[in-house]
Formats: structure tokens, sequence, C-alpha cells
């Protein structure tokens, strides 16, 4: 969808989070300069690049896209303080998308043309990428997308860092009839992600041998959930498996009423694919343990990689702050784009990068990952339970990560299709 939200705040948004919100306004002064047509090459000046940095900073979203801003200027200032890129520090110019989807488009319109960015790191919601899409895709330029999402996309200008539906979704499912229940209600805000999610669940049930007992949505930002209680009651009487997609302050509403209402993991287990540890943080750990997140990464993953990643984002912006799967996900496609950039030899050539960035792999405090020529990344794929700490248990993990896929073999329109984008004749959609 691509209709204008309010600007609801997020209703228990923490001093932490709001610290990082006068840090990142001051970022925000400090990283944008008068620019015009005239600013040389394709990415900034002599000693530049310029990289565009676009997410929400105020409105519903952004108590989570702001954390993911913190992740890729700590990357970026990492790489700076190791040499930079070709000899050049990168230079963020970073724009606040609000919330809202129409100033997305305007915001990535503006750091195309006006501030000649080399490349473009942003957007969480579908709704916001689907609106900047059409504005990447006619001007050939490259954005970098660090959030899980529905699949049912594959773009020549994008490189998606988070999970496609097969390494969060799908295996999320694959637990739950194995180990909680058969029968799923089904929890959603209404955009495009949850409705393409939903859709690929229950065609996933279907094929398996679940249920689908309840669907519901409620707007973007709404918190009025008592009616989506009494359906979860209704359907279920004596327990069941809720997943849930829904995004921002309406998992404050949704999972104090759960709890209110006596639906507590033990009968009626939830699983979340859009809260994480900065979410838990939010909400309330004592609304929320006991429950369930399927995502790629966790702050609680034992590598050195993670490890050092947690020690470095806690010294910049706090020891009270925590990490989470897109943060993990913005602050790898920085170093993905960096190593890109430097096979090509050019950052002005967004071609030359774009067919650099294809088999890229990288060391994540997640894991090793690989670009794969569907412009998506190999994964591991995580099931974790919330603690009272409100840190996630690992309950489940891969052997190794899982080659993604773009296009959905649950659903019959998407069934048999790939993407390739290394093979002309293929592109972003051929019959396999």
């Amino acid at each position: 969808m691509t209709h204008r939200l309010g600007r609801r705040k997020f209703l228990l948004y923490g001093t932490a989070a709001l610290g990082s919100s006068i840090l990142l306004k001051a970022c925000t002064e400090a990283n944008v300069p008068e620019t015009d047509a005239a600013t040389p090459g394709a990415g900034g000046g002599v000693d530049t690049i310029k990289v565009g940095i676009l997410h929400s900073l105020s409105g519903t979203m952004a108590i989570s896209e702001q954390s993911v801003v913190d992740a890729e200027q700590l990357a970026i200032e990492e790489i700076n303080n190791a040499g930079g890129v070709l000899g050049k520090k990168i230079q963020a110019v970073v724009e606040d998308g609000a919330s809202d989807w129409p100033t997305f488009a305007e915001k990535a319109r503006k750091l195309i043309d006006r501030d000649k960015v080399a490349t473009v790191f942003g957007c969480w919601t579908s709704a916001s990428r689907k609106a900047v899409l059409p504005v990447f895709e006619s001007s050939g330029h490259m954005l970098w997308y660090p959030v899980q999402y529905e699949g049912q996309e594959c773009s020549k200008n994008v490189f998606y860092t988070g999970a496609a539906p097969n390494q969060q979704i799908e295996p999320a499912v694959d637990w739950l009839l194995e180990n909680k229940g058969q029968q799923f209600f089904l929890v959603g805000s209404d955009y495009v992600f949850p409705r393409t999610a939903n859709t690929i669940i229950k065609a996933q049930l279907e094929a398996k041998g679940g249920q689908t007992v309840g669907e519901d949505y409620i707007p973007l930002g709404g918190t009025e959930v008592t009616a989506i209680i009494t359906k979860i009651q209704a359907a279920l009487p004596d327990g069941g498996v809720i997943f849930n997609t829904l995004n921002g302050d309406s998992n404050v509403a949704f999972f104090k009423q759960m709890q209110g209402a006596g639906l507590t993991p033990d009968k009626y287990p939830t699983m979340s694919v859009s809260i994480a540890e900065e979410e838990v943080r939010a909400i309330g750990t004592e609304y929320l343990k006991g429950h369930y997140a399927a995502w790629n990464y966790f702050q609680s993953v034992n590598t050195p990689e993670n490890q050092k990643f947690v020690q470095a984002f806690k010294s910049k912006y706090g020891q009270n702050r925590v990490t989470n799967d897109p943060m993990e996900a913005a602050y790898i496609m920085v170093y993905l784009w960096k190593q890109a950039v430097e096979k090509a030899g050019t950052a002005d050539d967004i071609e030359a990068v774009r067919k650099a960035a294809v088999g890229q792999t990288f060391q994540a405090p997640g894991g090793l990952v690989t670009l794969q020529n569907n412009h998506h990344l190999s994964k591991t794929v995580r099931i974790g339970e919330i603690g009272d700490d409100g840190m996630f248990k690992i309950v489940s993990e891969t052997p190794a990560p899982v080659d993604p896929i773009p296009w959905n073999q649950y659903v019959a329109d998407t069934k048999g299709y790939s993407c390739n984008w290394e093979d002309p004749s293929k592109g972003g959609k051929y019959r396999m």
C-alpha cells in the first residue's frame, strides 16, 4: 500500500532510543552538505564517496529504523577508520522517510538526483520499498535493503540482505508444526508484507497438513486489538499457534491484551517475524517471555565476529543498547557494498559495482553470508525463545547457510520460477 500514515509515536519508546534520535539528527545535519547537479562524480568529490541512508527517523516505524541507521553509521565509521574505500572516505547523506511511503520516494529521488550518491542503504517496510522501487529502476540506481520481507520480488536494482520467506517464515512454520501444533491463527498489520506472508503461510499449511483457523489485520500503527483477541479465543478455545506479522506499536497493545486475556505462551505460543531485541526492550520482557521469533541473527549468537560487533555497537551507542537481525543485515550490507566497489575499482560505475557484488562473501556476526545471483544472501536460519533477560535463547538453527528463494514455491502463481541476474536471458523471473 502507498497511503499516508499518521505520525503515531511508538508507545513505549525509551530514553535510549530518544538519545539515538538526537544523535541521528546531529548526524543528519553534519552529513548533508549543500549540493547541486554539478557535484562531481556519482559518489561525491575527490576525497569522498557519498552514500544515502534512507530510513524512518520519525513516525510509527522510527523505533526500529533508527537502530538500523546506527548500525549503518557504525559500519561506515569502521570502514573510514580503516582507510575508507579505494582510498576515499565514505560520507553519509541521511534522510528521514518519516514512516510515509510517498516521502520515501521523494527522498530517494533527492539522494539520486541532487546529492549524487553512489548507492542508497534504506527502507524497512515493504510498503516503503515498493514506493522507492520505481525511482531506482527508472534511474538504474542501486538500493541495499536490510530487512526480512515477503519475497515475490527480484529487482536488478535492489540487493536484499534480510531473509527471503524460505529463510524465515517457512522454517518458522515447519518448526511450529513439529513442536507446537497444527492449528494457526494469523495476525498482521494491514499492508503488503503481512498479507503476502500470510498467503505463503496458508499455502504451506495446506501442503503440510496444518490448518488456518483464522486471519485478521489492523492498520499499521493501530492499537485496537480487542476484536482480534476475541476472535483468537473463539477460533482456538483450547489453545493453538499464533503467527504474528504485526509491526510497530501495534505489538504493545497486542501482547499486553494477550496476557491480560490469559493467552499465555504455554497454550498460545506466538511466533513473530518483526519483533527482535530492540522491540522486546521497548514492549517489555514481562509480556513477551516464552514467545518466539524467527530470524537469521540474534544478539545471543556465539561467534567471535558477533562478540566484536556487539562490543563495538555498545561502545559507540551505550552499554544499555541491544543488537538485532535488521541491524546486523544493515551493518553487513555496507561492507558488502565496499567489497563490490573495491572489486569493481570504482564507486561511480553503478553497473560495474552491481556485477561485482554478486558472489561476495562476508564473515558476518551471524555467520558466513554469500550474495547470490538473485541479489539475496545465503544465511543461517534461527528460531529463538524470549527469556527473562529479554534475550533470545536459540532453540533451532540450521547447520549451514540456506540459499534464498525469492519466488515462493508454495504459492501457485510463482511456483517453478527463479531469478538470476548473471544471465541476461533469465533476469528477475524465469521458469526453471
